[in-house]
């Protein structure tokens, strides 16, 4: 059992300053609830403990500048929150649906939400391709699910007609684009672009896939 819960250096305090503003303290908390019962859960592995801040959390909260003040996001394969909570803390004005399968994950997720009294986070227990008909986002997220070219069908049916994707990807983002051409041509997507979020304020900023609709 996870004990200790790193604290945040200076730089990741002044980005979670930053990105969390009036929040911080719900994303400390949250941070704590990651270090131990996510661990716990089998969420996390007890190695991630100590890059919790810098690898996980502020990695996935500077999606939260990108999103509209009422935006509606889905967040697919949710798993620890990552990046719903985190970014659901850093966009209060968005609303935020998390979709994931797993009736461990499901409970674990509606205990932080509910601990941290997020009223912009509902959490829907079901894979993505069932939740077509119910759910139309303006921006759909994820982070560690899938390639990207099994990524989209995933994700692009959720999305409104004006709508687009902001996936979390590592350093084999572009790669990834040149594969999943077929999938884009398939969905009648734009032209994906790999961004990188954050330069300002993290020490290494997040790569993002963004694909809007045609």
């Amino acid at each position: 059992m996870v004990t200790s819960v790193p604290q945040p250096t200076d730089a990741e305090l002044g980005a979670a300053e930053t990105l969390f503003g009036e929040r911080l303290e719900h994303a400390e908390r949250y941070v704590t609830h990651l270090c131990t019962t996510g661990v716990e859960y089998g969420l996390l592995g007890p190695r991630e403990v100590p890059r919790m801040w810098s690898r996980h959390v502020l990695n996935c909260a500077v999606l939260g500048p990108e999103l509209a003040e009422d935006a509606e996001v889905a967040d697919v394969g949710s798993g620890a929150g990552l990046p719903g909570i985190a970014a659901a803390l850093a966009a209060p004005g968005a609303h935020f649906t998390l979709i994931e399968p797993m009736e461990r994950r499901v409970d674990w997720l509606a205990e932080v939400v509910g601990d941290l009294g997020l009223e912009n986070i509902d959490i829907i227990r079901a894979r993505a391709e069932e939740v077509t008909d119910e759910v139309m986002a303006d921006v759909v997220t994820a982070r560690a699910v899938s390639a990207l070219k099994k990524l989209i069908p995933l994700t692009a049916p959720l999305l409104a007609d004006d709508g687009e994707l902001l996936l979390i990807k590592g350093r084999s983002a572009a790669e990834e684009v040149d594969n999943a051409a077929k999938a884009v041509k398939r969905f009648k997507l734009q032209q994906p672009t790999v961004e990188l979020l954050g330069e300002d304020i993290l020490e290494e900023p997040t790569t993002v896939v963004r694909i809007r609709r045609r």
